[in-house]
């Protein structure tokens, strides 16, 4: 197991050199750091360009179908009726909806989303909070200011720097200036998340409803009762399985996707062919003109119907995952764009000669032969493009809940394979509860059409507002090129937007209800998350207290180990001298260990712990954070306390080595230094120790030479005290802080902490069931603060 180990000398100069002896402990030490350095310089190839074999990019483009393109691919199954709810008034409307249709498909997913917007991806991570991960990195606009330049040395912490009167760093600047900007900056991320979690609701209930809603072409007697009812067994089929993953079935999804755009194209062709060729008219824009200047408030709103010709574009971007961005955009320009485009001019050109059947035009466009045949795939299309929706969900969930803005839900890792494929068994049942009201509650396709617009186009304004900054802070573009971007962008959208306000009041305020509950939840709970964090940062015991005590703390130092979990990654906290206040004994060694994520998609093992000394050596006390992203998972087993203990050992090997002690102390701070180890000859090598004063005194460089055989013994004492301490047992000691309002607190601030965030703390997963800390090697130390 190899760690990234940090410590900080107390004096400098060269350590005697024994150059006729070699110790073994440096021998594995050194093999470990050469296989630490062949392993970062892998890591860092494989984040940084991705290479690609012309057959294995089509392997990927084809199987990017059924986990991208699956929601977006289903759209024509609903698309004209919400154009047309009221029927058509006059036959050169079809073939201006139609050219609409056509350069919203343009615009939107394949010049903005698919060659713009993908490639702003969080190393192959898409989605709102991977927009904003990268925007962390290249600006200090997090709320929880928990990160050390440490962190900027990981292999998949990638961000670029910028000239100090760029562009660029203006606008860096005026984020960092102020909080509010800050704050804003997130509360717009989680209103695109907000409307996302409402697309993995609406979309089942569309999608699944539409392709049920055949059953009554061609068994016109059945009810609209009977659609639900079917509709709503597939619906809970579909959320009863999800713990099972997508992995075992996952393979089926490319097949099933790539044989219904194959479909509807072929069924397109043929409608244009045998119904009206004329149709093709539509690729010119004029006739978008002439749509509009015929007036009329009708023609304005179907805009609200065009629009669900690209939803499954947040889908498309949130399922980015494992495709590379070329994979994707082979798929859409070859295959998806194609057909999409044959198979609305089908159904155009079959509504042309039959205006009548508008409200079932998919399923009524279908020759009788293979109707039946194309039934079963559709339905099988609509399962599909809810599973991605679905996925889409959990995986922002799980983003959410590493940046501090969504309460500890149980998360499940479905897949060995694939690190993205997780479950979320309480979302998962509040989706399918909110997804079978929905469903049930409209029972027709242009409300639930109406509700599904909306939250698309909140989510295409978001990911604009997003984009701008990106183009500005991480790709360096020129503001004209950004202007133009947002501009054409905002005008577009907000024409969508504008057109969806007349629907708020028909199935409109769905999502923006739905938004909302999520909304306040994930605000409340970070509000909570930031204000115990700032508690921890203000109420942190200095070092210069600790030292006072002595190596025994002022206490009887018992047998064990103490590891005393805390959100600070330097300083000690309060819990502990809350508890050496109260109790008269402490463990004869102090871990403190700090659990922390990162704004990365993930952390390598072998640079997940930073361990370092605190006090001198007789106080046996140390610090360990563990760093996290956004995608990895903790593991539900004893591997975390396993790796821990590993990588404690190694730092006191390595420290062995160096002269003098280590500290870590409020009066140095944290110790931010790290051990490049260089081979010179045989028997000696070098280390450089940077020594950082958090933010208060420049970082320093101490270089020694050390040879093979410089062994402490005391180092070795030292290992084997901890591995005695280690049997006599482990106790993690957690804090249970209760937030409160001040009495002169605000009313709503007063609901919201008392009563809102106590309700999240607690219906919420403890620490120490993450963790899995078995409970007779738990203790809580509780404290109260307000705000």
């Amino acid at each position: 197991m190899a760690a990234r180990v940090e410590a900080a000398t107390m004096g400098g100069g060269e350590i005697d050199e024994e150059s006729d002896e070699r110790g073994s402990m440096w021998d594995l030490d050194q093999k470990l750091d050469q296989s630490m350095d062949e392993e970062a310089g892998r890591l860092r190839n494989m984040y940084k360009e991705k290479k690609f074999s012309a057959l294995l990019l089509l392997q990927l483009s084809f199987q990017s179908l059924g986990v991208v393109y699956g929601d977006l691919g289903t759209s024509p199954l609903y698309v004209f009726y919400n154009t047309f709810p009221h029927g058509i008034k006059d036959p050169e409307d079809i073939i201006g909806a139609l050219s609409l249709i056509i350069y919203s498909l343009t615009l939107i997913p394949l010049l903005k989303y698919v060659f713009v917007v993908c490639k702003a991806n969080d190393n192959g991570q898409g989605g709102t909070f991977a927009l904003y991960s990268l925007l962390c990195r290249h600006a200090k606009v997090k709320t929880i200011k928990n990160q050390h330049r440490t962190d900027e040395e990981l292999t998949t912490y990638s961000r670029s720097t910028f000239h100090e009167h760029s562009f660029a760093a203006k606008t860096k600047r005026w984020l960092e200036d102020r909080t509010s900007r800050k704050t804003a900056l997130l509360v717009l991320v989680l209103v695109g998340t907000c409307m996302v979690i409402g697309d993995g609701i609406l979309t089942p209930a569309i999608s699944v409803l539409s392709a049920a809603g055949g059953l009554r072409v061609n068994l016109p007697h059945i009810s609209n009762g009977v659609v639900v009812l079917v509709a709503v067994v597939i619906l809970v089929s579909l959320f009863s399985v999800q713990h099972y993953g997508t992995d075992r079935v996952g393979w089926l999804f490319a097949p099933i996707v790539f044989l219904w755009f194959l479909s509807i194209a072929s069924i397109g062709m043929y409608n244009i062919w045998k119904h009206d060729t004329t149709v093709l008219k539509a690729f010119s824009p004029v006739y978008i003109y002439r749509y509009f200047k015929r007036g009329g408030i009708d023609r304005w709103t179907s805009l609200g119907g065009i629009m669900l010709s690209i939803t499954g574009i947040e889908a498309l971007f949130a399922d980015l995952s494992h495709f590379p961005v070329s994979a994707v955009q082979i798929a859409f320009t070859a295959i998806v764009f194609p057909c999409l485009l044959l198979a609305y001019s089908g159904q155009a050109a079959y509504i042309r000669n039959h205006p009548h059947h508008v409200a079932d035009a998919f399923y009524r466009s279908i020759p009788g032969s293979v109707y039946w045949p194309m039934f079963i795939i559709a339905t099988a299309a609509a399962i599909v493009a809810s599973q991605a929706t679905i996925s889409a969900t959990f995986s922002l969930i799980k983003q959410a809940l590493a940046h501090g803005c969504f309460p500890r839900v149980k998360v499940v890792h479905t897949s060995r394979k694939f690190l993205g494929q997780i479950y979320v068994p309480d979302i998962n049942w509040i989706l399918m509860i909110l997804c079978i009201a929905v469903t049930a509650g409209f029972k027709n396709q242009s409300q639930i059409g109406n509700a599904y617009g909306t939250a698309v186009v909140i989510v295409m304004l978001v990911t604009t507002l997003l984009m701008t900054l990106i183009m500005i802070l991480v790709w360096r573009c020129h503001w004209v090129l950004v202007l133009v971007f947002t501009v054409l962008s905002l005008v577009v959208e907000c024409t969508y937007f504008s057109a969806m306000l007349f629907k708020v009041d028909q199935g409109g305020w769905v999502p923006l209800v739905i938004a909302a509950a999520f909304l306040l939840i994930m605000s409340v709970w970070h509000y909570g998350t930031l204000k115990r964090y700032e508690f921890e940062m203000h109420s942190r015991v200095s070092m210069a207290w600790i030292l006072g005590l002595g190596p025994s703390l002022g206490l009887v130092r018992v047998p064990g180990v103490g590891l005393v979990y805390t959100e600070l990654a330097s300083g000690v906290p309060h819990i502990f001298s809350h508890f050496i206040t109260n109790l008269p004994a402490i463990h004869s060694v102090v871990v403190f260990v700090c659990v922390k994520n990162l704004p990365v998609y993930t952390v390598p093992e072998e640079e997940r712990f930073l361990v370092k000394r605190i006090g001198p050596k007789n106080f046996h006390m140390f610090r360990c954070v563990a760093r996290y992203g956004y995608g990895d998972l903790h593991k539900k087993d004893d591997d975390f306390e396993k790796r821990l203990f590993e990588s404690l050992f190694l730092f006191i090997r390595l420290e062995s080595m160096m002269e003098g002690g280590c500290s870590d102390s409020d009066d140095y701070s944290i110790c931010g230094s790290q051990n490049h180890f260089k081979e010179k000859n045989e028997n000696v090598a070098t280390f450089d120790t940077f020594d950082s004063i958090e933010s208060i005194t420049p970082v320093k460089r101490v270089s020694h030479t050390v040879t093979a055989s410089s062994q402490m013994s005391g180092g070795v004492d030292e290992l084997e005290f901890i591995n005695r301490c280690r049997d006599a047992g482990v106790v993690h000691i957690m804090g249970n802080t209760v937030v409160r309002a001040r009495r002169q607190a605000r009313f709503y601030k007063k609901i919201a902490i008392d009563y809102v965030y106590a309700f999240l703390r607690k219906i919420c997963r403890e620490h120490s069931v993450i963790f899995n800390v078995p409970q007779e090697s738990l203790l809580n130390v509780g404290q109260i603060f307000y705000v």
